[in-house]
């Protein structure tokens, strides 16, 4: 028995016979008699020089469009702007001419022109126009920064014209050479001393074979100019292109700038006037744009440039650059960027005590920014030979670094600016917040049709810039109204007492008030996430409460729900103040209104003789005011007076602060509001 658990026994018991298993064999077909002759060697194709550039144009420009064919422009211009930002030229001239030629110079070095050393029987410039990859980026000693990384620029360029013609001038002695088709057309001639000139002069036409009739626009080539020369403000770059091309090309954005035959792009200012040419007159969140440059950690030659903007309305952008290149699909430069603003805002929202900072995300900081961004980076990294991507993975940290602390010091040197920044952000988020919670309550609940409140008196004209609603507190102000209103363009909503606080509500009383939902029914403009202005039913929304407290504090909480929930009207002007009287001053058949106390006196001395006697009502709401008077003082468009509710841009942190302190769920806020206005109070209206 103790044999059965010994291991040493188990492992020694002999193994039953296994049983045979059946194995089924695949039925294969036969495979298809085939001739191996048919591929060889002689099947395999070389392709020597340039000849992959012109087989294949699109693995080194992105294709054989429009887009394609100005990029050939680029890379030239990007050789001339590797010059400028080394030091060794001011200027590039750009020619464009009758056609389809372009012509571009710089007053830099000029490419070397004496023979090379593992070519011996080639130039050193005909090897760069002849070779891939070939170039002085590769070993850093020529250009620190530089846009053009790959090699195969010029040579790209010169593989796909139909013809090329070179001049350097270097050493006070002219060169001069042509190209056709990639291949050398003439050998390099010595034509002669030159004074006061140097650098290189590249003049080529693309080739038909490739690109069709697609001939160079010169809006689009202008725009390129431009902008490399706010990229560098050191350059100056001079524009100039043949008249007749200029006739039927497009005009640059919005018709407002048309191209110039001749002109001299020269911008001191850098980034920050290429971002205030782009946004123009939109508004912004702060009156300044904030600019600047800064050296990146650690590196000896790197650099970071930036101008950002907030703007109040639209969706912003992001140009990024880096060695003057457009990196149109952005990149991890743009990472670092984002990261800097995102995290300063938030940290400044700590440092200001305001919990709310927590809640806000990358695309409420960044989805309103219109901002410029250029990193000169020693060796980059792109993604393909088009370039619009960089993939350096330090440019992140780098870019990061650099600009974080610059952020911080500019929200701490304008403290009422950034609190502004900060709470316009905060609203973005609570608006964020508020769409999602308005987006999955509409899921859950069924669909129905839009209906109109059966409070609402209706006016008959739809067009909204003509019409007009009139919120009234209670149904016996709402029957004066509709008796005073303009039937055609006046509308009359009646609200039950006082509406909701929604400063302070939570989202689910927000949601199941109803006198709120007959509002934003009424409206038709929708809430949240299916917010449409465009349906909004009237041009204005005027709040007509009582000139008294109460009246007072309706139409504060009227204007809390559409600050808070509805801020676009506010923005937009869509929300008024009707200027009900106080008292009615009657002498004979002669009767004048007053809007308040001081308001009457000042109207019992100069209206009326003194010692006559004044009949003076003082009315005690808009219900008891008869309906032609209403309409007399009120409603009548000719005679009323409204106050218009605006969002003062440059105030909206002082105005979050004062409905947070005010209209919030913090009583204590209230109190101290109370206590510190107390004394400065003359009357109070019990």
């Amino acid at each position: 028995m103790n044999d059965l658990f010994d291991p040493g026994s188990a492992k020694s018991a002999p193994k039953p016979p296994a049983k045979p298993v059946k194995v089924e064999l695949e039925k294969r077909l036969p495979l298809p008699a085939r001739d191996d002759s048919e591929y060889s060697a002689k099947d395999i194709e070389v392709l020597e020089g340039l000849e992959p550039v012109r087989k294949r144009p699109g693995m080194y420009i992105g294709g054989t469009d429009e887009a394609a064919l100005h990029h050939l422009a680029a890379e030239i211009l990007d050789n001339s702007m590797d010059e400028a930002v080394a030091g060794h030229a001011s200027f590039i001239e750009v020619s464009v001419e009758e056609g389809n030629w372009l012509t571009m110079r710089d007053n830099g070095r000029g490419i070397p022109v004496d023979p090379h050393p593992k070519f011996k029987n080639m130039s050193a410039l005909e090897v760069i126009l002849t070779t891939l990859h070939s170039g002085g980026k590769f070993g850093g000693k020529a250009y620190a920064t530089s846009g053009g990384l790959h090699g195969v620029g010029s040579s790209v360029v010169n593989a796909l014209s139909e013809h090329m013609d070179v001049e350097v001038a270097r050493d006070r002695i002219l060169w001069k050479q042509s190209y056709e088709k990639g291949k050398p057309a003439t050998k390099l001639i010595n034509a002669g001393p030159v004074h006061n000139r140097r650098g290189t002069t590249i003049r080529f036409k693309p080739d038909t074979e490739i690109f069709g009739a697609l001939s160079f626009v010169p809006s689009r080539l202008y725009r390129l100019c431009r902008s490399k020369a706010y990229l560098f403000r050191g350059v100056e770059i001079r524009w100039n292109c043949a008249p007749a091309l200029l006739k039927g090309s497009p005009s640059l954005k919005g018709g407002k700038d048309d191209v110039p035959a001749e002109a001299v792009l020269h911008f001191p200012g850098g980034l920050r006037d290429s971002l205030a040419a782009d946004i123009g007159d939109l508004a912004k969140v702060l009156p300044q744009i904030w600019a600047g440059e800064a050296a990146l950690p650690g590196e000896s030659t790197g650099k970071v440039e930036w101008a950002v903007v907030w703007l109040e309305q639209g969706d912003g952008f992001l140009h990024s650059y880096c060695n003057t290149v457009p990196t149109a699909q952005g990149g991890t430069h743009e990472t670092g960027f984002r990261a800097a603003l995102v995290k300063g805002l938030r940290d400044w929202g700590n440092q200001r005590g305001n919990k709310r900072a927590a809640q806000i995300t990358a695309d409420d900081v960044l989805d309103p920014v219109a901002a410029k961004l250029s990193l000169f980076l020693r060796e980059p990294q792109f993604q393909g030979q088009t370039k619009e991507k960089l993939t350096s993975a330090e440019a992140a940290r780098l870019v990061e670094g650099a600009l974080r602390d610059r952020f911080d010091h500019f929200l701490a040197g304008d403290p009422s600016s950034a609190d502004n920044l900060l709470s316009f952000v905060i609203e973005r988020a609570e608006d964020r917040i508020r769409r999602k919670e308005n987006k999955d309550t509409a899921r859950k609940s069924p669909t129905r049709r839009l209906r109109l409140p059966g409070k609402l008196t209706d006016c008959t004209r739809e067009n909204a810039a003509e019409t007009e609603i009139f919120l009234v507190e209670g149904d016996s102000a709402g029957g004066s109204a509709k008796q005073a209103r303009n039937r055609e363009t006046q509308a009359v909503l009646p609200l039950r007492g006082k509406i909701l606080n929604v400063a302070s509500a939570s989202a689910d009383k927000l949601r199941g008030n109803q006198e709120l939902k007959d509002l934003i029914e009424a409206l038709g403009c929708g809430v949240g996430d299916r917010f449409d202005r465009a349906k909004l039913r009237y041009g204005r929304v005027i709040i007509m409460t009582d000139a008294d407290v109460d009246g007072a504090h309706i139409a504060s909480l009227l204007m809390t729900f559409f600050y808070k929930e509805l801020p676009e009207l506010v923005r937009h002007g869509h929300i008024y103040l009707a200027q009900p009287p106080l008292y009615r001053l009657t002498q004979g058949a002669r009767s004048i209104y007053a809007m308040n106390d001081a308001d009457r006196e000042q109207k019992m001395r100069r209206a009326f003789k003194a010692g006559t006697k004044v009949e003076i009502s003082r009315f005690k709401g808009l219900g008891e005011m008869p309906p032609a008077q209403l309409k007399e003082t009120t409603m009548d468009p000719a005679k009323r007076t409204l106050l218009k509710v605006m969002a003062v841009p440059e105030m909206r942190a002082e105005t979050n602060d004062l409905v947070e302190s005010l209209m919030g769920r913090r009583p204590e806020l209230r109190f101290a509001f109370i206590q510190e206005r107390a004394k400065t109070v003359e009357e109070v209206d019990v």
